[in-house]
């Protein structure tokens, strides 16, 4: 049966969050078509992993019988977050946008699996894996909008994603998610909803071709 790798990086429990609901809407339609299969979890706001740092970097390109103890425990971690996505048939990632771009865990899980050679580089070990990227934000930064520069959510996950790791990238973005606890956006209640509405639809149906997809 096909496994799904999901991650979540909202800092704030489901029902408070618009990236984990959503993710929740695709992971509850992906596993009513695989009851079956497998999901491998991580909550990365919950169980954060540690920033990347000169061990992790240094092991990946030194001889591993020369590593020193440290150097082998960061690796370690590198390897088994690599193997998680090459399991995978397919990624959910759970991506609220944080001072115009991701939260630093879900950047730090990217540092990570990142692996020249392995999962980055001229043949990228899950090449081709379909990723579904719930990317809530709290206004509205699509083409035409007046913050439309400010967006460094997709645009960076797309090159991270798509340009390093090789994954088939698909985004579904609910937007004005504060509408309803910020007066100053009071009236974009409706937009919002709409908007909130809409990324629960595609996120099912998403998730329901993706199983049609995989079963073929």
């Amino acid at each position: 049966m096909p496994t799904l790798l999901h991650l979540d990086s909202s800092a704030f429990p489901q029902g408070g969050s618009a990236s984990r609901d959503v993710a929740a809407t695709f992971r509850t339609a992906w596993e009513e078509q695989h009851p079956g299969g497998k999901v491998i979890y991580r909550d990365l706001a919950a169980d954060p992993l540690p920033h990347l740092d000169a061990d992790g970097i240094s092991a990946a390109f030194s001889d591993p019988s020369e590593h020193t103890p440290e150097q082998r425990a960061a690796f370690a971690l590198r390897t088994t977050l690599a193997e998680e996505l090459e399991e995978a048939d397919a990624v959910l990632i759970g991506a609220p946008m944080y001072n115009f771009t991701i939260p630093s865990t879900l950047k730090a899980w990217l540092d990570q699996v990142i692996v020249m050679g392995r999962t980055a580089g001229a043949s990228p070990s899950a090449a081709g894996t379909p990723v579904t990227v719930v990317a809530s934000r709290g206004g509205a930064y699509g083409p035409g909008t007046p913050r439309e520069d400010f967006e460094f959510v997709q645009t960076y996950l797309e090159k991270a994603l798509n340009g390093m790791l090789g994954l088939e990238v698909d985004f579904i973005v609910p937007e004005l998610t504060l509408a309803r606890s910020n007066p100053a956006m009071a009236d974009l209640i409706d937009l919002s909803d709409a908007s909130r509405a809409k990324a629960h639809t595609n996120a099912a149906e998403r998730a329901k071709a993706l199983a049609a997809r995989l079963a073929a």
